[in-house]
């Protein structure tokens, strides 16, 4: 009882069960995966790194799946940044904030479902077209869907993701002490300068862990590039799924080992931009 009556330790103590049942289910698939793809028959060994490092079609699928993660996180961060800048005094009201949170409501697969309804050569956009003499026939449609570029998954990630942006940088322009803009204005300072000075120092941080939990997220994910993919190249996830599942038993431990260096670039990036962030916030706290 003394203590959950210690205000130090009551907050440890009530996130505790949360923290566990995650961590420990996350923990489990990681180190089963890692004690998979060091066992080829029975006994231990770095065989199937050395097969995953030596096989072409790995290295063409991670600078495929780094390609889509970055393209999709940086286009929406940008307009999510752009939409919060702009729209801020509406979206605090709660009549906007449900108009921008409406994608949220989807699952991924179900907005990638989405994508493949409007886009492709056969959607309802290009049928639009067609019915109104833009284009002569269907296939004149540009190819926006199971295409080689991804065009179709980055679409699908960037509607998605914006009201994710948006939700976590409300909060820091509600924050935001307005006075500081009116310093720079007085002092003569344009409206770039007003952003610059008075508002990224304290956006910056917050950008970059969105950026990171984006990047973690579309990196690992599994479904929209299994929908919207095309055979050659495809998304790591993908393929550590197809090595899975094609029957040979071989290919397994490849097939974990691939997941776990997905697993270990999102786990020292993350390391890495989280440390890099908390000291500039401490700095930052302390008005240098």
């Amino acid at each position: 009882m003394k203590l959950y009556k210690n205000k130090r330790i009551l907050p440890y103590l009530q996130i505790a069960p949360a923290f566990l049942l995650i961590v420990g289910l996350l923990g489990y698939g990681v180190f089963n995966g890692i004690l998979e793809s060091l066992q080829v028959d029975f006994s231990w060994t770095v065989e199937a790194y050395q097969t995953l490092f030596g096989n072409s079609a790995f290295w063409t699928s991670l600078w495929y799946t780094l390609y889509i993660t970055f393209v999709s996180t940086m286009i929406a961060l940008l307009v999510g940044l752009c939409l919060t800048h702009f729209l801020y005094p509406y979206l605090v009201k709660d009549r906007w904030k449900a108009v921008i949170w409406v994608p949220m409501l989807f699952p991924h697969f179900a907005a990638g479902y989405l994508i493949v309804l409007l886009f492709s050569d056969s959607g309802w956009i290009s049928g639009l077209l067609f019915q109104s003499g833009a284009i002569s026939q269907l296939s004149d449609f540009p190819n926006l869907v199971n295409d080689t570029n991804g065009l179709g998954i980055i679409m699908t990630y960037v509607w998605k993701e914006i009201p994710f942006v948006v939700l976590m940088l409300l909060p820091v322009y509600v924050q935001m002490d307005e006075r500081l803009k009116d310093v720079v204005l007085t002092l003569g300072g344009k409206k770039h300068d007003e952003f610059l000075t008075a508002q990224w120092p304290y956006l910056w941080p917050t950008i970059i862990e969105i950026a990171i939990i984006l990047f973690a997220f579309i990196f690992a994910a599994f479904e929209v590039p299994y929908l919207l993919g095309v055979t050659f190249p495809q998304m790591t996830p993908v393929l550590a799924f197809d090595w899975f599942f094609d029957g040979n038993w071989d290919q397994r431990p490849v097939a974990f080992a691939s997941m776990v260096v997905v697993t270990a670039i999102i786990v020292m990036l993350t390391i890495a931009v989280y440390s890099s962030t908390q000291k500039y916030r401490h700095r930052l706290m302390k008005g240098s």
